[in-house]
C-alpha cells in the first residue's frame, strides 16, 4: 500500500490514545474513516477533532468488540456504507493489573474478550472486504508485552500472546494464497494514554499507585508519535512494528538473554514496583 489517501480506513477504540490519535494522522492524508468505540462521548470528541482537521468523511458508530453478533453487524454495515475496506486498525484494548492467583474469572472474560477476540472478530469479519478491495492491509495492536512476560499481567500478556501469534499466522496465510492483504503486528511499549486509569485491577492491588507508576515511570512516548510510526509501518507493509525506544531494547534484551530474561526481570520487578502496584 503506497498511499493513504482516499482509502477507506477502519479504527476500533478511536475515542481516545493510541486510536484517536491515528484517526487524526489519517484525517491529514486523506483518508476515509470508519471510526468505532464503547465510549460515545470519546468518539463524538474525536470526530470533532478529525473534521475540524479536513478528513474526507468520517463516519461513527459505537461498538463493544467483544460482541460478536454486533461486530458482524458493524462489518457488514461499514462495507455497505463505504462500498469497499481497504484497512483495518484492530486497536481497541483495556488493561488488567494483578497476579493470576487473585484474578476474578469475570475480569479475564472482560480483558481477553476485548484485547484478543475483538481483535479477532475486526480480523476475520473485515477480511472478505479486505480482499475484495484489491488493496487491503489488517493492522492489530499487540504490545511490548506480546513479545515478553511480566509479573502482575498474565491475562495481558495472554491476550497480547495470542493477537501477536494469531496475526503473523494471518500474514503467512495471505501471502501463500497470494491475496492483496498487508498484515501488520503493532507492538507499542509506554504510550501516554488512560489505559492504565481506566484499567481494571485485583482486591490485592492499588489501582491508583498503578496509574501512577505507569503513568509517571512507563509511559513515555506521545499517542500522536505512536501512530505516525504505525502508519509508517502501514505503508512499508512491515510485518513487525515496535513503538518506543523500551519496545526495542527489551525486546532485544529477551532476544538475547531467552527464557533467562524471566529471572532478571522477577529480580529488579520489586525495585520499581511501588507497593500495591504493578506495572
Amino acid at each position: 500500500m503506497k498511499t493513504l489517501d482516499d482509502k477507506v480506513v477502519v479504527i476500533t477504540g478511536a475515542g481516545s490514545g493510541i486510536g484517536r490519535a491515528l484517526a487524526l494522522d489519517l484525517a491529514r492524508r486523506g483518508s476515509r474513516l470508519a471510526l468505532s468505540d464503547v465510549s460515545e462521548a470519546g468518539m463524538a470528541e474525536t470526530v470533532a477533532l478529525v473534521e475540524a482537521a479536513g478528513v474526507r468523511e468520517v463516519r461513527s458508530d459505537p461498538l463493544d468488540v467483544a460482541d460478536r453478533a454486533a461486530f458482524e453487524a458493524y462489518a457488514t454495515e461499514v462495507a455497505a456504507h463505504f462500498g469497499r475496506v481497504n484497512v483495518v486498525i484492530n486497536n481497541a484494548g483495556v488493561a488488567l493489573a494483578g497476579n493470576l492467583l487473585d484474578l476474578s474469572w469475570e475480569d479475564m472474560d472482560w480483558i481477553t474478550g476485548i484485547n484478543f477476540t475483538g481483535v479477532l472478530h475486526g480480523t476475520k469479519f473485515f477480511l472478505p472486504h479486505l480482499i475484495a478491495s484489491g488493496d487491503g492491509h489488517v493492522v492489530n495492536l499487540s504490545s511490548l508485552f506480546g513479545l515478553l512476560s511480566i509479573p502482575g499481567q498474565s491475562m495481558y500478556n495472554a491476550a497480547k500472546y495470542a493477537v501477536r501469534g494469531m496475526t503473523e499466522s494471518l500474514r503467512e496465510e495471505m501471502l501463500i494464497a497470494g491475496y492483496p492483504v498487508g498484515v501488520t503486528s503493532v507492538h507499542p511499549g509506554g504510550i501516554k494514554t488512560a489505559i492504565a486509569r481506566s484499567a481494571r485491577v485485583s482486591d490485592k492491588e492499588d489501582q491508583a499507585a498503578t496509574a501512577k507508576l505507569f503513568d509517571e515511570k512507563l509511559a513515555k512516548m506521545t499517542p500522536e508519535r505512536a501512530a505516525e510510526i504505525i502508519v509508517k509501518g502501514i505503508l512499508t507493509n512491515k510485518a513487525r512494528v515496535l513503538v518506543g525506544l523500551d519496545a526495542h531494547l527489551l525486546h532485544h534484551f529477551a532476544r538475547l538473554t531467552g527464557s533467562r530474561y524471566q529471572d532478571v526481570v522477577a529480580k529488579v520487578y520489586g525495585r520499581i514496583a511501588p507497593k500495591g502496584a504493578v506495572v
